[in-house]
């Protein structure tokens, strides 16, 4: 079984100046989204013992849209009340809740919806100070936020419609691309601290625009491994609790989309 992954990040955009060094940490943040996916590449989560109630689509659904609101709520409250300093902290918060979510394989409600939280005040801040740093990018959170959620349902039309199907071949093709792309991440990373624009993956020149759009693409496919753990947790009894994780793996795909449909709405906004 698989789940997705959520991406890193660490400093706000501070006006036009600041938003290249938004751009800049993006490397991290898909980085860390591609790291954590592979690392839970292998989910262990046997069948419902007894007394135990066996999981159902229900409870993924209800899951699933309980950490989505959570993470919204917190994004919308961050993002209006202005407290954007909360971004790296509430950051470390998801990422280290994350890991430990990951390693130990949890089910912990109060572990996922403290992930949730935490990355909604994250997005939420990141997104705030966006659109406060010009013109040019008021509504881009709104843009972003419904992009996610198409992306999402397009996703799930191509899972249930069988159109793509995850196979084993399908699963390896995506874990090399997500590979490929988490090493390019960090390279660019690394070498913008010495050269301007580092390899240009994160300036918004037109290679920075493919990037992007290879980055929205892997991640958007990510989602039908998540799907397709969800529907195989389902058919194996797997037990009730497993819904949290499954929730978990959902949300930390759409977080890392969100950031990516954020990035390329940026460059359009920019022009």
């Amino acid at each position: 079984m698989r789940t997705s992954s959520n991406p890193a990040f660490r400093n706000l955009p501070t006006g036009q100046g600041g938003y290249a060094t938004f751009d800049r940490q993006g490397g991290a943040m898909g980085g860390a989204a591609a790291y954590a996916d592979a690392q839970s590449s292998q989910v262990e989560y046997g069948r419902a013992g007894v007394g135990e109630r066996p999981l159902t689509m229900d409870d993924v659904v209800t899951k699933t849209a309980i950490t989505g609101a959570v993470a919204l709520a917190a994004g919308v409250l961050t993002a209006f009340s202005g407290m954007f300093w909360l971004v790296l902290p509430a950051f470390i918060v998801g990422l280290v809740v994350s890991l430990i979510v990951i390693f130990k394989q949890s089910s912990n409600p109060g572990l996922v919806l403290t992930y949730s939280a935490a990355m909604g005040v994250a997005l939420g801040g990141i997104t705030g100070a966006l659109e406060m740093s010009g013109t040019q990018f008021e509504g881009i959170g709104f843009q972003a936020v419904v992009g996610t959620a198409g992306v999402f349902v397009g996703m799930l039309v191509v899972y249930k419609t069988g159109a793509v199907r995850v196979t084993p071949k399908f699963t390896k093709w995506l874990m090399g691309a997500m590979f490929g792309v988490v090493i390019l991440m960090v390279v660019n990373l690394v070498a913008s601290f010495f050269t301007t624009g580092g390899l240009g993956l994160r300036d918004g020149s037109p290679l920075a625009y493919l990037f992007s759009i290879i980055c929205i693409g892997v991640a958007a496919f990510s989602l039908l491994l998540d799907f397709d753990m969800a529907d195989r947790a389902v058919r194996d009894g797997a037990p009730a609790k497993f819904a949290w994780y499954i929730a978990f793996g959902l949300m930390t795909t759409l977080v890392w989309l969100y950031i990516e449909i954020l990035r390329l709405l940026s460059y359009l906004r920019q022009e």
